[in-house]
């Protein structure tokens, strides 16, 4: 432990050993002195924080600092009881600092009482639960305004992250000064308690057990009394100055000495106005001009000095603003910041601003939340944020997708229309022919009038937002391989390690690369399998990736140890799947056209015959359409990877599986043949 955890620990056994063991009046003033100090050490430190967070262990030292102060009250309680002496400090405030005078004392006494009680504690009290509860309120807005902020590009995921933490600790802190406010309370209690069993039990002591006078036993034991609670009420009204103070520097941007001054020296001309009264106050009343002229003389001398100073017509803070981003385009690293690049892009024309827009009831920003979390749990990876913006370069209804900086998809959308599908039977309604943008269907923008009477003919009716988000959710679906670079599956190991470390120092650095890992997840991805299962892949990178370091040979292993969510993915719905066979004769042309190279291997078939497998498979894809079945290719394992690549960019929808990939229990049935 560091010394001074060792000096928090030895603190808080002292104020147990104050509680139970009789302490020297020697040692008494010492602590008395020393408990004056930390409450004018945390008063102080409270006026110089600019935000309450800044003093965020304040709750915690207060019930700390409230359990000192009483361990020292019971402390000299049981001294000034048992010996009749607390020490120097108690004696001295008894006696010289209230001038001998008994009463005096306990007016000067009770007076402090009525300030810490009634009017700081209460007010500070009170702060701390409204300051509580609306804090408490405000959270959930300020969490949506986050991440409206994360979506829009504004701020980046660490700069939401830390905004998110100051909201939460926010949160706990002024619930913490709700609680800690109560001690202060206490202590202003226990305060008078203590006070008035000294004074009884003090007396009552002097005249039975040391047959004192009841004069001299009410003066001596008063004497001690009063200074003993003056000496503790000083720290106790510092401390609840300060806590009145932190809980009421809720819209402060300084200091509590910088504000002052700024603030209530912002006007001159109020001094003149201050100083005019003042010294009118000396010559209409018998109050001496001795005291009135120096005062209205000081005031008119600040408000001539702070009257020279010119007043600036703009704004300081944006001024500075302005200031700094021209110095910000002059320097040369400026150049390099128009090269970052967003990951992902929506732009959109002026006529679809309603969509972003939340004053005009434009749910695009949370929907774009709603697609992330969806893509997380169903592909495994964390979506960049998406940069939405408006560009007046496109027409006032289009909008287009970017992946990296390169368009992906483009659009249209009618706000005052709805999307409009046919079930397949001749359209019978009039609307504006279109194209669905997410799966290329055949579509009418409808009016309002008409959409009743599509919805009774079962026609698929969407709203403009909802077309726009399909859209945008099945773009980074077959783009997700794009979007998982290398730092990317970085964070994915480094939270996977969080669970499973030596799972993960098994597999990298040693024998797989971060880059190699990267190119296996990719591979996945692209073809639509999700690596949220991330345990189970890296169990099969650990096993193979001693055996080979070739990323298409382990991600056809890894794809083969995720058979049942495969299965799952294709056969959930239907007892039967429904595939497509390759004849064996295909996998032979296959397999003879594979090329061995110390960088891999690769598929080198003869243009001819490739033509030939394609139009058989186009053939095949044709005549399921026709029967609205989905295509599914099935074949060996040993030329899956080959006929994918042979295949990708002709038919990249359309699944390629395996026989490994698939589960024993599941039932299937070839429903057609690829043959040449």
């Amino acid at each position: 432990m560091k010394t001074k955890d060792i000096a928090v620990l030895l603190s808080v056994i002292l104020i147990v050993a104050m509680l139970v063991i009789p302490f020297p009046p020697w040692l008494l003033s010492f602590l008395i002195i020393t408990n004056i100090s930390l409450a004018l050490l945390v008063l102080l430190t409270t006026m110089n924080v600019n935000e309450p967070l800044q003093f965020s262990i304040f709750p915690s030292l207060l019930l700390l600092l409230t359990l000192f102060r009483l361990g020292l009250n019971v402390s000299t309680t049981r001294s000034i009881l048992s010996k009749g002496d607390a020490g120097g400090v108690v004696e001295t405030f008894g006696t010289f600092v209230v001038g001998g005078n008994i009463l005096v004392g306990l007016v000067v006494f009770f007076i402090l009482i009525v300030i810490q009680f009634i009017v700081i504690t209460k007010g500070a009290e009170r702060v701390s639960e409204v300051a509580a509860r609306f804090t408490l309120d405000a959270m959930p807005g300020k969490q949506m305004s986050i991440d409206a902020d994360l979506n829009a590009g504004i701020i980046s995921e660490h700069e939401a992250r830390d905004r998110r933490e100051k909201v939460s600790r926010e949160s706990d802190f002024y619930g913490a000064m709700d609680g800690a406010s109560k001690f202060v309370k206490g202590d202003a209690i226990a305060g008078i308690v203590i006070v008035i069993i000294n004074l009884l039990f003090g007396i009552l002591i002097g005249m039975v057990q040391q047959g004192l006078p009841i004069a001299e036993a009410a003066t001596k034991y008063s004497m001690l009394t009063v200074g003993d609670g003056i000496v503790s009420q000083i720290p106790a009204l510092l401390i609840s100055t300060a806590t009145g103070i932190v809980v009421t520097r809720a819209a402060s941007e300084g200091n509590l000495g910088s504000d002052i001054a700024g603030q209530l020296f912002a006007y001159p001309k109020i001094l003149y106005i201050a100083s005019a009264t003042i010294f009118l106050l000396g010559l209409t009343t018998p109050i001496s001009n001795m005291i009135t002229i120096p005062i209205a003389g000081a005031l008119a001398a600040g408000g001539y000095s702070l009257g020279r100073i010119p007043e600036s017509t703009e704004d300081p803070l944006a001024l500075t603003a302005e200031e700094a981003e021209a110095d910000e385009m002059k320097s040369p690293e400026s150049v390099l910041d128009l090269l970052q690049m967003d990951p992902i892009e929506f732009e959109f024309g002026y006529g679809l601003i309603p969509l972003a827009d939340v004053n005009q009831g434009g749910d695009l920003l949370d929907r774009v939340v709603m697609i992330r979390r969806q893509l997380a749990l169903e592909l495994g990876v964390v979506i960049p944020v998406v940069r939405i913006r408006d560009n007046i370069q496109l027409e006032p209804n289009e909008y287009l997708i970017k992946i990296k900086g390169d368009e992906v998809a483009r659009g249209t959308l009618l706000l005052d229309h709805y999307l409009a599908m046919s079930p397949g039977a001749e359209d019978t309604i009039q609307g504006i022919d279109t194209i669905e943008p997410s799966f290329g269907l055949p579509a009418k923008w409808i009016s309002e009038e008409v959409k009743e009477q599509a919805e009774i003919e079962g026609y698929t009716v969407v709203d403009p937002p909802s077309v726009v988000s399909t859209h945008l959710t099945e773009v980074l679906k077959s783009n997700a391989h794009l979007l998982i670079g290398r730092q990317e599956t970085k964070d994915l190991i480094d939270h996977l390690q969080e669970s499973y470390p030596i799972l993960v120092e098994e597999v990298t650095p040693n024998p797989l690369t971060v880059g190699e890992v990267q190119k296996v997840l990719a591979k996945l991805l692209k073809e639509n399998v999700s690596i949220r299962n991330l345990p189970m892949i890296f169990e099969t990178l650990a096993d193979y990736g001693k055996v080979t370091l070739d990323t298409d040979i382990l991600a056809e292993y890894v794809r083969q140890a995720l058979a049942r969510q495969i299965t799952k993915q294709y056969a959930d719905d239907e007892p039967v799947l429904k595939v497509v066979t390759i004849s064996g004769k295909v996998e032979k042309m296959i397999a003879d056209s594979v090329q061995q190279t110390e960088n891999g291997n690769y598929l080198a078939m003869d243009p001819g015959d490739s033509q030939k497998i394609l139009e058989a498979a186009a053939a095949q894809i044709e005549e399921l359409s026709q029967i609205q079945q989905t295509p599914i290719f099935l074949c060996s394992p040993a030329v899956r990877m080959y006929l994918r690549q042979l295949t990708e960019r002709y038919f990249p929808q359309v699944p390629i599986l395996s026989y490994n990939e698939l589960e024993a229990d599941v039932e299937v049935q070839s429903i057609g043949v690829v043959s040449v």
